[in-house]
């Protein structure tokens, strides 16, 4: 294991050898009555981003390319003339373009996934057997905080997120972070829109931040930096927050609708809700989170 890798805190352990919510246990009844009490005015905002859909005509191998539609659908019709119609779709789950969760048997440590299971007793060819996306069915409940680290604007290119830049826009928003809130954080890019430049990241010190402040679950547009920083674990949002701390990730979340009404309620905290589909077996699955202020 890489020496910053090893000295990094660990969540492994923490709640026993097989757990599967990693970072979600802080989220106590005490914390879901916190963010239950943060709809106040019934105002729903969702997080997702709009995925878009393709005919299935170029085969199922099409959506695996990192330019392509992430959703490819092809639709069936009932009678004739048509009584009722359905689709069989395809999608690529940690395609950018679809908000999703990241499951802990995402990413892979040593041969281990959280919180210190082999690889080979994870998963095989019938899907995830321990840390799949489906653990987390019965939904997260808690307090958000949305942290709009760019305020009418947006990060530099290749921006290195730290501590810092979290610490300065709790501050300057007047939000105390808290044990088992999730953690919205807003920087102003697109990752599809923006491919190809140098995108913000966050850094070893940001997720060591997170872990101080004991989140629960990440959502943001700020996610791992494209090209890697300089002098920073490559990945740390990855590596270090889902692999190691098992805060289980939301990439490809959209926090631009929630920003403004944020902006508009002059507060930054709500109620978040999400909830996977029941469908077993996964490393991650779409995801629609919900702001309710």
């Amino acid at each position: 294991m890489d020496r910053n890798l090893a000295e990094f805190p660990s969540n492994w352990g923490r709640w026993g050898d097989t757990d599967q919510l990693g970072a979600v246990n802080f989220i106590t009844a005490e914390a879901r009555a916190r963010g239950v009490a943060e709809a106040r005015t019934g105002v729903t905002v969702s997080l997702a981003r709009e995925t878009p859909i393709a005919p299935l005509i170029a085969g199922p191998m099409a959506t695996l390319r990192a330019d392509s539609t992430a959703v490819q659908t092809a639709m069936m019709f009932t009678g004739s003339p048509p009584l009722g119609m359905a689709e069989l779709m395809i999608v690529n789950t940690h395609h950018p373009e679809v908000t999703h969760l990241d499951a802990m048997a995402h990413m892979v440590t040593d041969g281990q996934v959280y919180p210190g299971i082999a690889q080979a007793d994870s998963s095989g060819p019938a899907g995830v057997s321990h840390g799949a996306a489906d653990a987390f069915a019965d939904g997260i409940v808690t307090r958000g905080v949305l942290l709009d680290l760019a305020p009418q604007s947006r990060l530099p290119d290749g921006h290195a997120v730290t501590a810092d830049d979290l610490s300065a826009a709790a501050e300057r928003e007047g939000v105390e972070v808290r044990s088992g809130d999730a953690l919205v954080v807003r920087g102003g890019w697109d990752r599809v829109a923006d491919h190809g430049r140098a995108l913000p990241g966050m850094t070893a010190g940001a997720v060591r931040w997170m872990h101080d402040h004991e989140i629960a679950i990440y959502a943001g547009d700020i996610g791992d930096a494209s090209p890697p920083l300089k002098d920073e674990i490559p990945g740390a949002l990855h590596r270090l927050a889902l692999a190691r701390l098992g805060i289980p990730l939301i990439d490809g979340a959209n926090a631009e609708a929630l920003t403004a009404v944020c902006a508009e309620h002059g507060r930054y905290t709500f109620l978040f809700v999400a909830a996977v589909p029941r469908i077993l077996g996964t490393t991650g699955l779409p995801v629609n989170p919900l702001a309710i202020l």
